[in-house]
C-alpha cells in the first residue's frame, strides 16, 4: 500500500485455543504481534509503522490503544495499574480523549470495544468455537472465505439513510458490527457476548454551560491533532464547522494550509466566506480551487481501487478529494481536518419536539411554531409527531410498506425519521430482501438506543455522522493524507449530547450551540452565516462526462447480476438522472453500491494482509468453522 494509515489493521483473539492453521494465517501477514499474559497471541496485524498504538503492561494485565489517544504507554500504563478487573477499565480511562479503540487481556477474560460514535468501528465472527474480532470486517471475510450479503448490498441502496440498527451493519455474510456503545467481552475459552460500555450523559445542560463544554472539547480534539511542529491541512468553506476547526488549529499552533472549492452554482457564497476566514487565520496558507481546475464528479470509475469497508457516496469526489489531498501532501501537510460530522451533532433532529411536549408544553408549541413557519410542515402532520405514541418496532415495521414510494418534497417530520425508500430501479427481489431486514430488526428487543425518540434520533444521527467519518479517514490515508473529523471524536458527542435539546436546536437561530462555543474565537460574521453551498451542477456534468463508462456499467452492472438492480431500469436512470423522479441520493448510492462490487472483485484479497515473505500459505482447518 502507498500509505501506512491504510495499511494499519488488527484482529483481537481471545485467550484459547484456535483451529489449526488461523495464527500462522494471520502472522504471514501481521508485521506486529502482542501476546496476552498466558504466551498465545492476542493481538495481531500492523500497526507500528504509524506510532497509532500505545500499549501497557502491569502484571498479567495487558492494555491496548489504537488510534489517536491522548495518553501515552508510560500514562497508560499509570492509569492500568488502578485496574483490577475489566469493569474497571472505563473509570481507568476516564479524561482520555481522541477517536481510539480499546482492547484489554486480564486472566483469560478479554475485552474490546471502538468508540460511542461510530467512528472507531468493531466487527466480530465465529471461528473454530470462538470469537475473533478486527476493526475491519474485510479482515475477517477474508479469514473465514466470506461472500458480500446480498441483502445488506440492497440497503445500501436506500434513501435517504439506513434506520438503526440496519446502518453500520457488516457487508459480509457470518461477519457482525458491534454496536457503537457496546464493547465485546471474551470468556476464558473464547466465547464473546457483547455489552455496554457507553451511555449517554443526560441532557441537562442549559445553552452557555454546555457551549463551554464544547468547546474544551473541541479544543482538546483539535490540539491532539493539530501540533505546534505539524503542517496540518484543513477544509475551509467558510461555513461554520470548517471555520472553527480552522481558527482551533490556529491557536494550537500548528502550520495551517487551508482548501476551498468555488462550486459554480449561482449564489453559492463559499469564496467569499472562506477568503474572509483565510485573512483572519495567522501564518495561514489558503488554496483555493475551481471546478475547471479539478477532476470532474465520478472521475476515475474506470479504475477500481481498493474497496473501503463498505459501499457509500464518497465515489462522486474520490478524484478530486485526491487531487487535494495531494496539493495539502505537497505543502508538507501531515493529515487533513475535516468539518464532516459538525451538523449532525451540534443540531438535534426536530424530533427532540415530541419530548419536549412532556416536560415543557409552552416550550414546545412555541418552537414547533417556528419549524412549521420555517418549513411549511403541514399541520396534521405535525400533530401527528407530536401526539404519536408509535413505538420505533412499530415503526420499522411500517417502513417495509413504503419501500416503493417516492421520497417526500419537503420535510415531513416523525418522531422515528423518515422511512428508508428504494430506487425505482431495485428489483422485486432487492424490496422483498430489504423488506424482511426490516422485520427481522423490528423483533430484535435491544430497540432503540434510547426509549425517547428525540433521544433515538440524535444518536443515531451522530453515529450516521461517525460512520462517514470512518470512511473519510479510510479514504484520506489511501490518498496518503488521513482525514480526520474532531466533531466525531466521543467527547465531543457526550458534551453535545449533555446539552438540552431545546438549546442546542432553534428555529430561529443556526447551530445555537457552536456559535456559542465559537464566540470570540471565530469572527462573527462566520458565525452568523446560515447558508450552505452545494455543487449541484457539478454533480451533473461529471454524470454527463461519464455517460460512456456508466452505459458500460449499466450493461455489466454486478448489481443487476446479483438480482438487485433491473436491468431496463437502471440503464436510463444512469444516462438521464435528471428524470429521476427520487432525487438524486438512490443513484448515488446505487453508483457506489456498483463500484464497491466491482472493487471487492478487482481486489479479491485485501492490499493490506499481502503476504510479508511470499510462500504457501498455511490453510485453516475448516471443519470446526
Amino acid at each position: 500500500m502507498s500509505s501506512t494509515a491504510t495499511g494499519c489493521w488488527f484482529v483481537v483473539l481471545p485467550d484459547a485455543e484456535f483451529p489449526p492453521g488461523l495464527v500462522a494465517r494471520l502472522r504471514d501477514r501481521a508485521a506486529d504481534e502482542v501476546p496476552h499474559a498466558s504466551g498465545r497471541p492476542w493481538l495481531l496485524g500492523s500497526w507500528t509503522a504509524t506510532g497509532r498504538m500505545a500499549l501497557a503492561r502491569a502484571g498479567r494485565r495487558l492494555l491496548a490503544l489504537f488510534g489517536e489517544a491522548s495518553v501515552p504507554s508510560a500514562a497508560l500504563r499509570v492509569r492500568l495499574k488502578k485496574v483490577r478487573a475489566l469493569t474497571d477499565l472505563e473509570s481507568a480511562l476516564a479524561g482520555v480523549h481522541g477517536s481510539f479503540h480499546v482492547a484489554a487481556s486480564m486472566a483469560g477474560h478479554g475485552y474490546v470495544r471502538g468508540s460511542a460514535s461510530g467512528t472507531r468501528r468493531l466487527y466480530r465472527t465465529e471461528i473454530g468455537g470462538v470469537t475473533v474480532c478486527a476493526d475491519r470486517a474485510r479482515t475477517l471475510a477474508w479469514l473465514v472465505d466470506a461472500r458480500p450479503d446480498t441483502a445488506r448490498i440492497v440497503a445500501h441502496l436506500a434513501a435517504p439513510q439506513l434506520p438503526h440498527p440496519l446502518a453500520g451493519a457488516s457487508v459480509w455474510s457470518g461477519v457482525e458490527a458491534v454496536a457503537p456503545g457496546d464493547a465485546l467481552r471474551t470468556e476464558p475459552g473464547g466465547r464473546g457476548h457483547a455489552a455496554p460500555w457507553w451511555q449517554a450523559p443526560p441532557a441537562e445542560l442549559p445553552l452557555a454551560e454546555g457551549a463551554s463544554a464544547l468547546r474544551d472539547a473541541l479544543c482538546e480534539a483539535v490540539a491532539l491533532r493539530a501540533r505546534p511542529d505539524q503542517v496540518v491541512g484543513a477544509d475551509l468553506s467558510g461555513g461554520m464547522d470548517s471555520s472553527s476547526l480552522c481558527f482551533l488549529a490556529a491557536e494550537s499552533g500548528a502550520s495551517l494550509v487551508t482548501a476551498t472549492l468555488h462550486w459554480s452554482a449561482a449564489g453559492n457564497e463559499d469564496r467569499e466566506y472562506a477568503r474572509y476566514a483565510a485573512e483572519r487565520l495567522p501564518g495561514a496558507e489558503p488554496l483555493e480551487f475551481v471546478p475547471e481546475e479539478l477532476p470532474a464528479c465520478f472521475a476515475g470509475l474506470d479504475e477500481p481501487r481498493p474497496p473501503l469497508e463498505e459501499p457509500s457516496c464518497l465515489l462522486r469526489d474520490r478524484a478530486i478529494q485526491r487531487r487535494l489531498a495531494g496539493e495539502l501532501r505537497g505543502r508538507g501537510a501531515v493529515l487533513r481536518l475535516s468539518g464532516h460530522g459538525g451538523d449532525h451533532v451540534v443540531v438535534p433532529p426536530v424530533s427532540y419536539l415530541h419530548g419536549l411536549l412532556r416536560r415543557s408544553p409552552r416550550a414546545a408549541l412555541r418552537q414547533t411554531a417556528g419549524f412549521r413557519a420555517r418549513g411549511r410542515w403541514p399541520l396534521t402532520a405535525t400533530a401527528r409527531m407530536l401526539l404519536s405514541r408509535r413505538s420505533y418496532s412499530a415503526w420499522l415495521t411500517a417502513a417495509r410498506g413504503h419501500l416503493r414510494e417516492d421520497a417526500p418534497v419537503g420535510e415531513t417530520p416523525d418522531i422515528w425519521g423518515t422511512y428508508p425508500r428504494l430506487p425505482a430501479w431495485a428489483s422485486a427481489q432487492a424490496v422483498e430482501q430489504f423488506g424482511e431486514l426490516l422485520a427481522r430488526a423490528a423483533e430484535r428487543d435491544d430497540l432503540p438506543p434510547a426509549s425517547e425518540a428525540g433521544r433515538h434520533a440524535r444518536i443515531h444521527q451522530m453515529r450516521e455522522a461517525g460512520r462517514i467519518a470512518g470512511l473519510l479517514y479510510e479514504a484520506g490515508a489511501a490518498a496518503d493524507l488521513p482525514t480526520h473529523s474532531p466533531f466525531c471524536d466521543d467527547t465531543v458527542l457526550n458534551a453535545c449530547l449533555a446539552v438540552r435539546p431545546e438549546d442546542a436546536g432553534s428555529p430561529w437561530s443556526y447551530k445555537p450551540l457552536l456559535a456559542a462555543a465559537m464566540d470570540g474565537l471565530v469572527p462573527d460574521r462566520l458565525l452568523e452565516r446560515t447558508t450552505k453551498d452545494h455543487c449541484g451542477t457539478e454533480w451533473h456534468h461529471g454524470l454527463r462526462t461519464h455517460r460512456r463508462q456508466l452505459a458500460a456499467w449499466a450493461d455489466t452492472s454486478l448489481l443487476s447480476a446479483a438480482g438487485i438492480t433491473e436491468p431496463r431500469a437502471l440503464r436510463p436512470a444512469m444516462l438521464s438522472p435528471g428524470l429521476n423522479t427520487g432525487g438524486v441520493a438512490g443513484l448515488e448510492n446505487t453508483l457506489g453500491a456498483e463500484a464497491w462490487l466491482r472493487e471487492v472483485a478487482a481486489h479479491p484479497e485485501p492490499e493490506y494482509l499481502a503476504l510479508r515473505d511470499p510462500q504457501e500459505e498455511p490453510s485453516i482447518d475448516t471443519a470446526t468453522h
